[in-house]
């Protein structure tokens, strides 16, 4: 296969990818809402749209990569006047904190990052088009868009009338003509941050921030808009409906790629059911790639189901590769990306085909093929792995995650009264340049 194909929501079916302009490829991902840190689901649209841009770079000479980051938004208005700060305040760490996460999840920083509240001149002229359109109506200080005025809407989400209403989890106000009907704009109280508007002081809602931002930064139509499915509605039905709307004859986005979410342990991930996985705790007990390796053992539009378990195969299967390319010390990397693994990417990024095809890469770099560990390296490039050398994998410092398990596996020897294996993981900490000093209860270590 020598063209790329990607399994387009929009149509519900895989499709080559034709670019608008081969010039220059335009990509948008919805970004994060920053009043927390990132969780793990987060991070799979980014490891998965990220492998997605740098095969687009293999293939074409430009594309320019967007993700917005959405610093408007009723939790960050709440936060705010929680702690009597601006939202700025509020803002400022989650960013910082987004940004050195995604980087250890070695994925590439976008070509532009628009924030939201330096868009609000484009958001006001589009909510203005959509009024002068007819699609947009002024209702007690908010703007509203008018679902009944798009004869397509629902079509994306392939959803019913009343599944849309039912579906919407929006409020019934009185001042909206139909249930379904989304906020465009909406009143800010003295105590809250807001801008000038037509329609007075107030703020945009969360879809049409997406719209504005992308239109400026990439134009009217573009190529490919990602995000996780969890979007799908209302978020991107929205989108589309007001951009279209906005400016006739637009199609918004060609293609769009949807990752589904993950499981924790078989769950459904939420702060309710206490598996709730912030994404720093994560990294906290495993390297970046071992976490970014996991994220795309399952291809892009299965569930992942993540677990401690799976985290530690994913860092055993980065050992084997490491170990492959330490065999050979040359370090040489292949020009180009071994078709045995860009043929399953090429194919809706079919990335548990490209790492059966590292697997076997690694077989005949084990058994002494130079070339083969070559090609390694260079696979390596387009699925964002290989970051470090083997000296530094190996040896570069305490493997936490490793460290967590010994504990954990010592702690159940010797809850079992099985000493000697007890004594024997102690052994392989203290190998590692610590002491373990036990104490009623538990254990802890130091450097020696």
């Amino acid at each position: 296969m020598t063209q790329l194909t990607l399994y387009n929501t929009r149509t519900r079916r895989k499709e080559v990818f034709t670019p608008l302009d081969p010039a220059n490829i335009r990509a948008y991902l919805c970004g994060p809402t920053v009043y927390d840190r990132a969780h793990l689901g987060n991070a799979r649209n980014v490891v998965i749209f990220d492998i997605l841009i740098r095969l687009l770079r293999r293939l074409y000479p430009r594309v320019t990569y967007v993700r917005n980051i959405t610093d408007i938004d009723d939790k960050i208005n709440t936060r705010a006047k929680e702690r009597g700060v601006s939202i700025e305040q509020v803002t400022e760490g989650p960013i910082r904190w987004y940004h050195e996460d995604m980087a250890a999840l070695h994925a590439l920083p976008p070509d532009l990052e628009p924030r939201a509240t330096d868009h609000l001149p484009e958001i006001i002229a589009i909510i203005e088009k959509l009024i002068a359109n007819g699609h947009a109506y002024v209702a007690e200080g908010h703007v509203l868009f008018a679902v009944a005025s798009n004869p397509d809407y629902g079509k994306f989400s392939g959803r019913s009338p009343d599944e849309l209403i039912a579906g919407a989890r929006v409020d019934v106000a009185p001042y909206k003509r139909d249930a379904g009907d989304f906020v465009l704009w909406k009143p800010s109280s003295p105590d809250l941050p807001g801008w000038e508007s037509p329609w007075g002081r107030g703020r945009p809602g969360w879809h049409i921030e997406c719209s504005a931002m992308s239109r400026k930064h990439l134009g009217q139509d573009f190529d490919i808009h990602g995000g996780g499915d969890d979007l799908i509605f209302p978020h991107h039905e929205n989108e589309i409906a007001q951009s279209c709307c906005a400016f006739p004859g637009s199609h918004f986005a060609n293609i769009w790629v949807h990752n589904r979410m993950l499981l924790v342990n078989g769950e459904k991930m939420s702060k309710s059911l206490g598996n709730f996985l912030v994404l720093h705790d994560v990294l906290e007990k495993a390297p970046g790639e071992a976490v970014r390796f996991l994220l795309m053992r399952s291809h892009y539009r299965s569930t992942l189901d993540f677990s401690d378990a799976g985290l530690k195969e994913a860092k055993a299967e980065l050992d084997r590769f490491y170990r492959a390319l330490e065999k050979h010390k040359d370090g040489a990397t292949s020009p180009e990306i071994p078709q045995s693994v860009m043929t399953p990417l090429l194919d809706d990024l079919n990335t548990p085909g490209a790492i059966a095809a590292l697997h076997a890469l690694a077989d005949a770099a084990l058994a002494g093929e130079a070339r083969a560990a070559a090609d390694l390296r260079a696979a390596g490039q387009v699925l964002g792995l290989f970051n470090a050398t083997p000296d530094e994998w190996f040896r570069g410092g305490i493997d936490q995650y490793k460290l967590d398990m010994l504990l954990s596996d010592r702690a159940a020897a010797k809850q079992r009264k099985d000493y000697t294996e007890a004594d024997r993981i102690r052994a392989e900490i203290e190998a590692m340049g610590l002491i373990v000093e036990d104490f009623p209860g538990g254990s802890s270590v130091r450097l020696k």
